[in-house]
């Protein structure tokens, strides 16, 4: 049996709906208008035989089946342009030292990088995680080109480069305590972390009883003690492992921005395929939306 082909550009318009959430932004986005891009996802829905989206006169939503093929679009989109980049980008070469905030979309990270390398072999990539301060630091004394972390409300270094929405995670079979017994355990990084900083505010303001039952140096131990149940944390949605889940019921933490600092001390021609290739592979992969 002869499967039909996928075509990339029904599929490239099908993510952007997903992401956007309507056809009219999708259009937006691309460039192009809501009847063109429903025209494409008709097309899309009559080569794959079924439907993707359920649309009302309010909303749109994928179906099960459009969930499923959400996953191997990313991955194809993805494959394609990292292909096309690689046959058509000019060769680069040198060392670039690059610093990454832990909360910096983790599990993606690694895939991220190798791919770059992959596309871009003659570059040698120095990749350091840590806390957002403490890279910035070792940028200003120039142990780093570049560093990707969080920047604060009203803060204005650094370049923008996504925006993520936070929210507060716990185990599958997390039970927020009564409010009037015992507080809200939290698993938090150490003292200068902006989403503990927020946390904590918004907990205060709220006239919500918590405490700090877990603090760990490293995301990795946070994130543990939330999936033991010991507590619960503060994470990018796009940064929520599996086995946690969005904890109802509490302030509404609002958005981070994550930004890239730094000047790459004369390597912007190396820096700005690398910004750019993460932007890309972010989007294509999670639907993340570039800052403004």
């Amino acid at each position: 049996m002869r499967y039909p082909d996928l075509d990339l550009d029904l599929l490239r318009s099908f993510v952007a709906v997903a992401g956007e959430g309507s056809f009219t932004a999708a259009g937006n986005a691309l460039g192009l208008t809501q009847s063109a891009i429903s025209l494409k996802i008709k097309r899309l829905e009559e080569v794959v035989g079924k439907r993707v989206f359920v649309r009302t006169s309010r909303s749109i939503a994928l179906t099960r089946d459009g969930e499923l093929l959400l996953v191997y679009a990313r991955r194809l989109l993805a494959l394609n342009d990292e292909a096309v980049r690689r046959l058509i980008t000019p060769p680069m070469s040198g060392h670039l030292r690059l610093g990454v905030a832990d909360h910096f979309v983790p599990q993606h990270l690694a895939p991220i990088l190798s791919r770059f390398a992959r596309t871009y072999p003659e570059v040698r990539l120095e990749v350091e995680v840590g806390r957002s301060q403490e890279l910035r630091a070792a940028c200003e004394k120039g142990l780093l080109d570049l560093a990707i972390g969080k920047r604060r409300e009203g803060e204005t270094a650094g370049t923008p480069i996504w925006t993520e929405t936070l929210a507060w995670v716990g185990a599958e079979d997390f039970t927020p305590p009564d409010p009037r017994g015992r507080p809200l355990p939290l698993a938090m990084l150490p003292a200068g972390c902006m989403f503990r900083d927020r946390a904590l505010t918004l907990l205060s303001q709220n006239n919500l009883a918590h405490e700090i039952v877990y603090t760990s140096a490293s995301l990795l131990g946070v994130i543990a003690a939330a999936q033991a149940g010991f507590a619960i944390t503060v994470l990018g949605r796009s940064s929520l492992p599996p086995d946690l889940r969005e904890i109802p019921g509490l302030p509404p933490l609002g958005t981070a921005e994550m930004a890239i600092f730094g000047d790459a001390a004369g390597r912007s021609a190396l820096a700005a395929p690398l910004v750019g290739f993460i932007r890309e592979s972010l989007a294509a992969t999670l639907g993340l939306r570039p800052a403004a």
